[in-house]
């Protein structure tokens, strides 16, 4: 009888964010693969769990605090234990800490990097540090998963990473899921109607950029902010400078998000780079109309079924709004047009006919394919 591959995934922790629960949506959907794989979680920092795991995957939880030496000494003695066949990561310190420990365990190594790596990470000492990691380190994975072209992309021009590594796998979206939470009850007390934004409260995000639009478009929908981080102090008192706290509510992290963007006009993403803008889809899925910049990477591929390009003013695409990064003007412009009942009603009936070509089932069976063509490198597999 031949064994069950040991596969093994690894992530920083199931704090509340878009990559975290893109790696639980997937992992609920493994039952079926039980009778061929035995699986194990390892989360590495000691962190509230906002995302639940399925029963048939066990979890080894080590406490690293954020810190990447900690991360690759703790997980290359957990690997050289436990011995698996292959293992997949999510996020960029686990992806480094994988794939060196990878290298003392001697399996495969599958990373999936989330981000448009030189627009998330930015300037400075410790960005530019991270982003030489990378560069280093990411070109010894077996595989490397991105969750649209414009990643891909990124990490082939300025990160060393070889082409034919690369995969590229469309965050899955769980359709009937969010629709089902989108009918509970809201949690919070909300007047309609309103526009709404979502995600964690961090620079790259840019959600100073959709205040100041707010600043400038006084006849648009109060704006419900959900989520939370390093930029909430912040954004608080740039909401107050600005005179704003009636219209510009930041409502902080939601475990139902989905019951409260049910209820909004639209949704709206002014950030700076993205992955695959997870919230943008979601709210598709629940028929809103969006409003997106045109970051690197994904808001192209979505909304204008077209690689990244560059735009000169708000642009009208095929399933939503796209404005350019960091231009307030424009996306204060966006806001006013939403305004037109009709416009908003065109765009909700394409977005939510759009969200259909990114299902769990279909994601799955792309990862699943690329752990399977590496089946015959497997040690112990026959």
């Amino acid at each position: 009888m031949t064994r069950k591959i040991k596969l093994t995934f690894v992530i920083n922790s199931l704090v509340g964010g878009g990559a975290e629960r893109v790696f639980t949506t997937l992992l609920s959907a493994t039952a079926e693969l039980t009778r061929n794989y035995d699986m194990t979680l390892i989360l590495l920092d000691d962190e509230t769990e906002v995302y639940k795991v399925p029963e048939w995957v066990r979890i080894i939880r080590l406490d690293c605090s954020r810190s990447f030496l900690k991360s690759i000494l703790k997980l290359s003695a957990v690997l050289i234990r436990e011995q698996p066949d292959i293992t997949l990561s999510f996020l960029a310190r686990s992806n480094v800490a994988t794939i060196i420990a990878g290298l003392f365990a001697r399996h495969q190594v599958v990373i999936s990097e989330r981000v448009n790596t030189s627009a998330h990470y930015g300037i400075g000492a410790k960005a530019t540090a991270l982003k030489a990691c990378i560069r280093l380190i990411y070109r010894f994975a077996s595989k490397v998963i991105t969750p649209s072209s414009g990643v891909a992309e990124d990490l082939v021009q300025h990160f060393n990473v070889p082409r034919h590594k690369i995969v590229v796998i469309n965050n899955p979206v769980d359709i009937c899921m969010i629709r089902q939470r989108g009918q509970e009850i809201v949690q919070i007390p909300i007047e309609k109607p309103f526009n709404i934004a979502v995600g964690r409260l961090t620079k790259v995000k840019n959600f100073r950029l959709l205040i100041e639009a707010y600043a400038k478009c006084p006849d648009a929908p109060p704006l419900i902010i959900l989520g939370q981080g390093p930029e909430e102090e912040s954004l608080r008192a740039h909401v107050a400078n600005l005179g704003l706290q009636h219209r510009v509510i930041l409502a902080g992290f939601q475990d139902n998000p989905f019951a409260i963007m049910r209820h909004a006009d639209a949704y709206v993403s002014a950030s700076n780079g993205e992955g695959f803008p997870n919230g943008l889809v979601e709210a598709m899925a629940l028929g809103l109309p969006v409003i997106s910049t045109n970051c690197p990477s994904g808001p192209s591929e979505i909304l204008a079924g077209l690689p990244q390009h560059s735009i000169d003013g708000l642009t009208h695409a095929p399933y939503g709004l796209l404005v350019p990064v960091r231009n307030v003007k424009a996306m204060a412009a966006a806001l006013q047009l939403y305004n037109d009942f009709d416009l908003r009603a065109r765009y909700a009936e394409a977005a939510a006919a759009r969200v259909k070509i990114y299902s769990v089932e279909f994601a799955l069976k792309r990862y699943w394919s690329v752990i399977q063509s590496l089946k015959p490198m497997v040690k112990g597999v026959h």
